[in-house]
């Protein structure tokens, strides 16, 4: 059997296994009531629903849209699809005992826009198939996130990625803050393929997490209505194909990568963009599609099936190899966690695709095997600003 069906149906599972907990509990409007807030902070149960709804989303939301329809995988599509539908109802619904916090806190402009990015990523089973009433549910909470000011740093796309939302919804939209995001993150680049999270250099995977996923999906949304965006726009993504090969290249034989930075407890979500480049087909030529989906295969593996990685009742446990809850920052909480499920964007790929099929190795078991590789030495791309 080719192992890519094999691996996609572990993928399959591994994110069911992550969903269900969260989408179940949802769906019934018992989120709040059922979801334990393990965290090191202060009032994270405030943002915990919120979170976990959207950044859950965001990375379920390619295989809700452009999954098979075939088979097992097509009936378990078609059940997480509606689950999905009812839980952004359940959590945008004033009257609904799971309402989410929109206008508290500066939190929830951080996930509102990774619930905007699902959307983004899924029109048709996320907003088209919305009733009318939950539509304007789900507008006017993220409308209610224009009341929280951002933090001057990688927070800027947060506020862009909702105004985004709202133009491609047809809604009155901010082109100030889209532009603002733009500008300042051309700014703040650092030069090989890299942002800085604000005007400062920071080594951690927020390129990965949040910056480069959104600029990419922001500007591809927007780049039509301004020249100067559409300028921004090439520069962007060369730099976002670099990225991406970097990212391939920390992955250890065995699966292993760096623990760098903050946010740690995200787990595999540090790879988002490199599964976005692979589900956007803007991967290096040097690297092939089979190998980005083994090393992800091997991260996947190595990261989840380490012990007490979920709890008891199946909701995952703070932690970057297990449970260490001493790892997790104040604003880490077991709704933050869900940030994960973004290294399973490729699942919107066809089986049919390259990305699904046969193995190939990647670069570093090429390296450590004495197998010769590319020179890492492709792109025509500034190593400066």
């Amino acid at each position: 059997m080719n192992p890519g069906k094999l691996d996609r149906a572990y993928w399959i599972d591994t994110l069911r296994r992550i969903a269900d907990p969260v989408l179940v509990h949802l769906a019934k409007r018992e989120l709040k009531l059922k979801m334990p807030i393990e965290t090191n902070g202060e009032d994270r149960e405030r943002y915990a629903g919120l979170e976990a709804l959207g950044r859950l989303l965001c990375g379920l939301a390619p295989w809700l849209e452009s999954g098979s329809d075939e088979g097992e995988e097509g009936r378990y599509r078609r059940e997480y699809a509606e689950l999905a539908r009812d839980a952004i109802d359940a959590g945008t619904d004033p009257s609904s005992p799971d309402y989410m916090n929109f206008t508290y806190g500066g939190q929830p402009i951080v996930d509102a826009s990774f619930l905007a990015h699902a959307i983004l990523r899924a029109p048709t089973e996320l907003w088209d198939k919305l009733d009318e009433r939950v539509k304007a549910n789900v507008i006017a909470a993220l409308k209610a996130t224009r009341t929280r000011k951002p933090v001057y740093s990688n927070w800027l796309l947060f506020s862009a990625m909702i105004e985004t939302f709202l133009y491609r919804v047809g809604e009155d939209w901010d082109q100030m803050r889209v532009d603002y995001a733009i500008r300042s993150h051309e700014n703040w680049y650092m030069g090989d393929g890299v942002y800085g999270d604000g005007p400062d250099y920071h080594a951690d995977y927020y390129n990965s997490f949040v910056i480069q996923p959104m600029l990419v999906d922001i500007l591809d949304a927007v780049h039509t209505l301004d020249p100067e965006w559409a300028a921004v726009r090439e520069r962007a993504l060369l730099r976002a194909i670099r990225y991406a090969s970097q990212l391939e290249r920390l992955i250890a034989p065995d699966g292993t990568y760096p623990p760098l930075g903050r946010s740690l407890a995200y787990r595999f979500g540090a790879f988002q963009h490199l599964a976005q480049m692979a589900l956007q087909h803007r991967m290096e030529a040097t690297v092939e599609p089979a190998q980005v989906r083994c090393a992800l295969t091997a991260v996947i593996r190595r990261t989840i099936e380490a012990p007490n990685t979920f709890d008891a009742e199946g909701w995952l446990t703070v932690g970057f190899c297990g449970h260490q809850p001493d790892i997790g920052e104040p604003y880490v909480s077991t709704g933050s966690l869900y940030l994960c499920a973004a290294v399973f964007l490729p699942l919107g790929l066809p089986e049919s695709d390259p990305f699904w099929q046969g193995e190939a190795a990647w670069t570093q078991v090429k390296a450590w095997s004495g197998r010769d590789f590319p020179m890492d030495k492709v792109l025509k791309l500034p190593f400066s600003k």
